[in-house]
């Protein structure tokens, strides 16, 4: 018989550090997570975006928010966000839900590769979510317990062209997550990765949605034959964090009508 006492509130009395949360898939995760009663920290270089989305989604869900200007690309930032973003919510163990969401990309061919963009690409969509994974993670473990969700990419299970960094990065903070949920899951920390296709952000529905010979290929290889919207992964997000996933750990759970297996 499940637990769950209502299922519209998965995350009640759940404290969450959402990472990329001003804006695209990270906003809109942050949105599904205060709609199902947790409370947030939510990071971003943008401090401004980040104040609105925090004061908003207080304001309509009744949840608390606490809001930290982070750069990722700064290697100094995994090692004290997650102890300062406890601090912002109840201290030192005081969070149960790391979302590594944050993440950049710069497409190009192997041909014309920069290796200052694979450096950063690296930097800012594996060490730094990997090392906040790793501290997140053990200080969940000391605490009882907690769940730790990485946005990764179809990306990290299918290569796609013209993203070799963006690829080699997922992938190996996939393994990332897989080696988390290995080591921590019997002190009660469950690991998993979201795997989404082309995501129809604003900035998604800017590069492919409003080009439809760009996308056609891409859609051709999707055999619900579109793109995912952004509650499609966060409504994943919310049941990996919840109790209504505690038998799922080390898992990768593609968001993708059927891409990788097409």
């Amino acid at each position: 018989m499940s637990r769950l006492k209502d299922p519209a509130r998965l995350l009640a009395g759940r404290r969450a550090l959402i990472t990329g949360a001003s804006r695209g898939i990270g906003a809109d995760i942050a949105r599904a997570c205060a709609a199902a009663g947790a409370d947030l920290v939510l990071t971003a270089r943008d401090a401004t975006a980040l104040e609105e989305t925090a004061g908003r989604l207080g304001a309509e869900h009744d949840v608390r928010t606490a809001v930290l200007a982070a750069d990722l690309a700064d290697p100094a930032v995994p090692e004290t966000l997650w102890q300062e973003a406890s601090a912002a919510l109840d201290g030192p163990e005081g969070l149960d839900v790391l979302v590594n969401n944050a993440g950049l990309s710069h497409p190009e061919t192997v041909d014309q590769l920069e290796a200052a963009h694979f450096d950063e690409t690296l930097q800012v969509n594996l060490r730094a979510p990997a090392l906040l994974a790793a501290r997140a993670g053990t200080a969940m473990a000391r605490a009882g317990g907690g769940a730790v969700v990485t946005i990764a990419s179809a990306a990290a299970l299918r290569p796609l062209a013209e993203h070799y960094s963006y690829s080699v990065a997922k992938a190996g903070l996939v393994m990332a997550t897989r080696t988390l949920a290995l080591e921590l899951g019997d002190r009660g920390v469950r690991a998993n990765s979201i795997c989404p296709t082309i995501v129809l952000t604003d900035m998604g529905q800017q590069v492919w949605g409003d080009h439809p010979d760009k996308a056609a290929p891409m859609l051709a290889r999707i055999p619900q034959d579109r793109f995912a919207q952004p509650h499609e992964v966060s409504d994943v997000a919310v049941w990996l964090a919840s109790d209504a996933a505690s038998m799922v750990n080390g898992a990768e759970i593609p968001v993708d009508g059927g891409y990788l297996v097409s």
